[in-house]
């Protein structure tokens, strides 16, 4: 099958809130995965006129562009639509790392497509993109306490217990998503998907 894609680069998208008050909550997870991968890249953020801080170089050999949008969570849709045209990338090449409830703390999930789960950011890429079919590397925080109310579970930092474990979990999720930008999804799932 030909490449149609020619020479667009990959397109990593970290979800997180920006600001230094949001810096270590569970929400950002994205962002502290693309900060992995940017140090990885011997890159720093610069602002991009797509309401986004980027990081364009390669990664693995093929050409990157990592990027954490400015705008709150909720409202990722239009940042990354404005990168995916900057950029020309197709769908298929636009990869989303976020955090997920449904996953116990410590796992990764990578999938292709599906439904948001109640996830804001996703919600809004999707709707931003015009379709769903783009590959997801799922940061599991694990589902609230009790009865706390997942919107302010998301938003509350890291116990001390999970930052124990946060920076090795960071350096799988972005080895996770180096594996799918260089061999693929199937292989990438095989690797990184544990009990």
């Amino acid at each position: 099958m030909a490449d149609v894609s020619g020479d667009a680069p990959w397109l990593v998208v970290g979800l997180g809130n920006p600001g230094p008050e949001y810096a270590g909550n569970r929400h950002n997870a994205g962002f502290m995965v693309l900060d992995v991968l940017a140090a990885r890249m011997g890159g720093r953020f610069k602002a991009h006129k797509a309401r986004a801080d980027v990081v364009e170089g390669r990664l693995a050999g093929v050409r990157v562009v990592l990027a954490k949008p400015r705008s709150y969570m909720n409202e990722s849709g239009g940042p990354v639509k404005a990168l995916r045209d900057f950029y020309k990338v197709p769908l298929e090449r636009v990869i989303v790392v976020h955090d997920e409830l449904d996953i116990p703390y410590g796992t990764l999930r990578l999938k292709r497509g599906g439904g948001d789960n109640g996830h804001n950011g996703l919600r809004s890429i999707t709707k931003a993109l015009g379709g769903r079919d783009y590959p997801r590397v799922r940061f599991g925080i694990g589902r609230p306490p009790g009865r706390m109310d997942a919107a302010m579970f998301v938003l509350r930092d890291f116990s001390a217990a999970e930052r124990k474990e946060l920076d090795l979990n960071a350096e799988r999720a972005a080895d996770a998503t180096e594996t799918l930008i260089t061999d693929g999804l199937e292989r990438a799932q095989n690797v990184f998907h544990t009990a």
